[in-house]
């Protein structure tokens, strides 16, 4: 089975530390393998990742702003997302939010 073709996103930024938005896409884009802290407080029937969700927004919007912004879709992301796999130039973004402490390995396998 061939790879899924990578696509350009256009203008990304951050809309919280596992969420992107493109320019040039209608869904979002959840970062697939990770999950990162609410932005807000945690409802209080889910389990959720600690930690500071601004400074974890923070750190995917400096990620994104670094180069050219590519995804390797993945499946549906829930909530009227797209699951992908997301780089900034030769960083891998999923990875690099785990390696930082600003996301945590959570609901599908990843490699990094």
């Amino acid at each position: 089975m061939p790879a899924t073709p990578a696509i350009i996103c256009q203008a990304p930024r951050a809309v919280d530390g596992d969420t992107i938005r493109c320019a040039n896409l209608a869904r979002p884009v959840r970062l697939v393998g990770i999950d990162a802290p609410e932005l807000h407080r945690c409802p209080a029937n889910r389990r959720c990742t600690p930690g500071d969700g601004q400074a974890s927004k923070r750190a995917l919007a400096q990620l994104v702003a670094r180069g050219r912004v590519t995804l390797r879709p993945a499946g549906d992301g829930g909530f009227g997302r797209m699951a992908a796999h997301v780089w900034a130039g030769r960083v891998d973004v999923n990875c690099r939010m785990i390696a930082t402490g600003h996301a945590v390995r959570r609901y599908r396998r990843i490699d990094c």
